[in-house]
């Protein structure tokens, strides 16, 4: 046994050996030779980048941005995990409030993250697939070839109408064309950045598999909204004419074969992703409610309480959407979800003022009375404690 072990381990050890210049060989997983301290080169870039300073400097000190704890940095940080400490020494995040599933990044390096996105990741993994998808296009510089690219069909498209008035020539479809050729190369691009995310994914140890999953889900939240305005859910796998985007089923699709082929990835860090947000669940929550989308946001919640189980932050956050649309039936549901909130442990004095509130609007006078004095005892000073004294008063 004792000759056996040292065989073992030079065995496991070639073995260990080759795999890394397999993994690494592999042209599905191979990265662009990255520039440090890069700088633009031309006058069109330089142009660019210029724009892109400017309107850095309007993220910066935008009412709208995050500033408060570390959540900048943290965002920051699962970037570099998936794309490298060596890659991510360019790159500048910024946190917006805008309660919208989106993030976007300049040629100049800046960063864009919309707190909608990170209300819908449910993990570490999800929130980088789709961070890794904008450092894509930054990686590979598509700002720069977007910009010539439309440049290119809007001089093509202003010469065609010169020329067509001059030989008094209908040239309607082939200007067509041409804006249709331009939003193809718009989706060649996106496609482009998906497959470059997965591969900082696949090389990070995020699971691959986890960038399709982002777009089942938008899927599903979009199916949830089009129910609740009354409307058929409906998903092409091929995109319209002068779509800049590929659509979201022809996106999972694609991402889905090609995490197949790629290594299955470690641990999508749900956990640790849950206790970053935490802090700032309640100011996401908030936000979103206010998009008075019931159909999507009711899905979020769900989709939280899955991980979680309604905790009392959830269930506050399901009566106040409910109180907003304001049906008498949606009034009778808020009203319970309140008290469950309550009873979850949610203890802020706001849930008295806004189930008194519902109650009041529900014809249950001596419960709203009860609950507005509630929150009135313990928020003696609160801005519109006057407004409720008088609602109290009036309803006596």
């Amino acid at each position: 046994m004792r000759r056996l072990f040292p065989i073992v381990m030079t065995a496991l050890t070639m073995a260990v050996t080759m795999a890394g210049p397999t993994i690494a060989a592999d042209p599905t997983l191979s990265l662009p030779t990255y520039t440090p301290a890069y700088e633009p080169r031309t006058v069109d870039e330089r142009g660019l980048w210029m724009e892109a300073d400017e309107e850095e400097r309007l993220l910066r000190d935008s009412p709208l941005r995050i500033r408060e704890g570390k959540l900048e940095q943290y965002v920051r940080d699962v970037l570099c995990r998936e794309v490298g400490a060596e890659r991510c020494q360019s790159v500048r995040v910024y946190v917006m409030e805008v309660p919208e599933f989106n993030a976007s990044m300049l040629p100049n390096g800046c960063m864009r993250v919309l707190t909608g996105l990170l209300l819908r990741a449910r993990s570490e993994a999800e929130l980088a697939s789709v961070l890794g998808h904008e450092f894509g296009h930054f990686e590979l510089r598509h700002g720069l070839t977007g910009f010539k690219a439309e440049r290119r069909t809007k001089d093509r498209t202003a010469w065609l109408a010169i020329l067509g008035a001059m030989s008094r020539t209908d040239i309607t479809d082939t200007r067509i064309s041409l804006l249709a050729s331009f939003y193809r190369f718009t989706r060649d691009q996106e496609a482009a950045a998906d497959q470059m995310g997965l591969r900082y994914m696949a090389t990070s140890g995020y699971p691959a598999r986890t960038a399709a999953e982002v777009w089942r889900q938008a899927m599903a939240e979009q199916d949830a909204s089009e129910i609740g305005h009354g409307r058929t859910p409906r998903h092409s796998y091929v995109s319209g004419y002068f779509d800049t985007h590929p659509t979201n089923l022809n996106r999972a699709m694609a991402l889905e074969a090609a995490a197949a082929r790629m290594p299955g990835g470690g641990e999508a860090r749900a956990d640790e992703y849950r206790a970053a947000i935490a802090p700032y669940l309640p100011r996401l929550l908030a936000a979103q409610i206010k998009t008075y989308d019931v159909g999507a946001t009711d899905f979020i919640l769900a989709s939280l309480a899955a991980q979680s189980g309604w905790t009392g932050e959830l269930l506050f956050a399901r009566a106040e959407l409910y109180r907003a649309r304001g049906n008498p039936r949606d009034l009778q549901m808020a009203s319970i979800w309140f008290r469950d909130a309550r009873a979850a442990g949610y203890a802020a004095p706001e849930l008295d003022r806004d189930l008194g509130l519902t109650l009041l609007r529900n014809g249950q006078a001596d419960e709203a009375r009860k609950a507005l004095n509630a929150y009135l005892a313990a928020r003696p000073d609160a801005s519109d404690a006057t407004m409720i004294q008088t609602l109290v008063a009036t309803e006596q």
